[in-house]
């Protein structure tokens, strides 16, 4: 086996580009990562990767090597799976990527009670809300909350998601309350915006009698992290965009309370992300089927709360053109690249 991990590290550093992090990746040190490539190195006669102190590059062996080593460590896991017990005795580790919310409320919580079912299974949980590249970063499964509109990575919808606009008591005293999206402009209420790098305009899409229109919000705060978004609401900082599933609880404590009722935000879509070769592995197929059960169940307890109550007939309030960059209230897809 150690060949075998020789490759398997030689892999992560390559698609990571450094061995610092591809020996956390593995959960190994550098020096045991740096001793690995050596070793593999001296194996085939030839060098792998150009090293300096600071930067780390494949060398033109080394490109054409990892091609064929991907290769090896797929047929070597896919054989795995093939002679493995799948309802008895899964074992692997898992590579779990989640957006920051998605993963501390809906992913995180259910791992211990899937690693007491599978105890042979390991899982890796990777919480982030920038763009994650699922083939380079070796991720087996992505949680992606937003619309997708391509994707060369197998797709799973796993539910949608209400949203609500919300803001705190004390704002709503302070401010007034909205009815509708045209009130969020005219009266220049402050919008807490939820803001990815490339994003270009702020906007949020809300339901109006004559159908879906964009409103373009301003606020004097921003982040990309909805749960700071979310602590500011809380503070009377402003009103913001959220998965109903996110602020559920604040939403039936009276921590928050729903505004613009008159036109209420889309819902959303939460998904699971797979590259096609891991789905012949049953852990994955495993870990993806039982978190979506447990998923659905949060939701449907999440939307059983308070919701905001839509009333005919608001007045139309400013519209913009398409959006670019993501919805406000979701995650920018994973990259996609092919994984040839």
């Amino acid at each position: 086996m150690s060949y075998v991990n020789n490759i398997r590290m030689f892999i992560r550093v390559y698609e990571l580009s450094s061995m610092s992090a591809a020996a956390r990746d593995q959960r190994t040190s550098p020096a045991v990562a740096s001793a690995r490539i050596s070793d593999l190195e001296k194996h085939l006669g030839i060098r792998l990767f150009h090293r300096t102190t600071r930067s780390l590059q494949p060398t033109e062996n080394g490109r054409i090597f990892y091609d064929g080593a991907r290769r090896i460590l797929e047929a070597i896991e896919e054989a795995e799976a093939a002679v493995m017990d799948v309802t008895q005795n899964p074992r692997g580790t898992i590579f779990v990527a989640a957006p920051l919310g998605i993963g501390r409320r809906l992913i995180a919580p259910h791992v211990p009670g899937f690693k007491d079912q599978y105890p042979q299974i390991d899982v890796r949980l990777r919480l982030s809300d920038r763009v994650i590249d699922v083939v380079a970063e070796g991720i087996d499964v992505a949680f992606h909350l937003g619309l997708l509109e391509d994707s060369t990575l197998k797709v799973k919808l796993i539910a949608d998601c209400p949203r609500v606009l919300c803001a705190a008591p004390d704002y709503v005293a302070r401010r007034g309350m909205p009815a509708d999206g045209a009130a969020l402009i005219s009266d220049r209420h402050d919008c807490l915006n939820l803001r990815f790098p490339g994003a270009k305009e702020f906007q949020w899409t809300l339901k109006t009698p004559e159908g879906p229109r964009r409103f373009e919000i301003t606020g004097p705060f921003e982040s990309d992290d909805g749960d700071v978004l979310t602590g500011w609401a809380l503070a009377g900082r402003g009103i913001v965009l959220k998965p109903i599933f996110d602020v559920a609880d604040h939403l039936r404590e009276g921590r928050l309370v729903p505004v613009a009722n008159q036109t209420p935000p889309l819902p959303t879509q939460l998904s699971s992300l797979t590259q096609h070769r891991r789905l012949k592995d049953p852990k994955v197929r495993l870990f993806t089927d039982y978190m979506a059960a447990r998923i659905k169940e949060e939701l449907r307890r999440a939307a059983s709360g308070p919701q905001p109550d839509p009333q005919p007939n608001p007045e139309p309030g400013p519209v913009t053109g398409p959006a670019t960059g993501p919805e406000p209230g979701q995650q920018p897809a994973p990259q996609t690249a092919s994984s040839g």
